[in-house]
């Protein structure tokens, strides 16, 4: 049973669905029954969601019983509507992608890159940082590069392959 569990927790923590805070569900939902997982965040919101469209519980208590404030209830009611229970998982916070490497600094990377081979993702990243004025991280530059690469082959490979 134990291992069960371990195994559930690293799936929900996989898929963005661990519950951060399952101590603050205190609906008897969860409390009595086992079919009913706190951990999982996306059964928490969406039981919290039925709870007060179906069985006209205000928000104001559905929110405090399921351990989110009314703001989470209003974004996950919206989110659900748009999505469905796909849009009741977390995504990743933060910027999706290299935002700051413009056309232009790319063109400056790969013509910079074009003259010297040898040039390390951190030097890339001063003179990046000295012409453009935009702060990046080598890491970011190292990223970036290594998915052009696997692009750059994969179009090849399609180039090469008889119609």
């Amino acid at each position: 049973m134990e291992q069960r569990k371990d195994a559930k927790i690293e799936s929900l923590r996989q898929s963005g669905s661990l519950h951060p805070h399952p101590e603050r569900v205190v609906d008897p939902l969860f409390q009595e029954n086992e079919f009913f997982d706190r951990r999982d965040l996306v059964q928490v919101k969406y039981e919290m969601l039925r709870h007060v469209q179906h069985e006209g519980r205000s928000v104001a208590e559905a929110a405090r019983s399921f351990g989110f404030s009314r703001v989470a209830f209003y974004q996950a009611l919206r989110a659900f509507q748009k999505h469905g229970l796909p849009g009741l998982v977390r995504k990743r916070p933060g910027p999706k992608g290299s935002h700051k490497l413009t056309d232009a600094i790319w063109k400056f990377i790969e013509e910079s890159l074009a003259a010297n081979e040898t040039l390390r993702s951190r030097e890339l990243a001063k003179m990046v940082r000295k012409k453009f004025r935009v702060p990046v991280h080598p890491r970011t530059i190292e990223r970036a590069l290594t998915k052009r690469r696997k692009k750059g082959r994969q179009t090849e490979a399609r180039k090469k392959r008889p119609p």
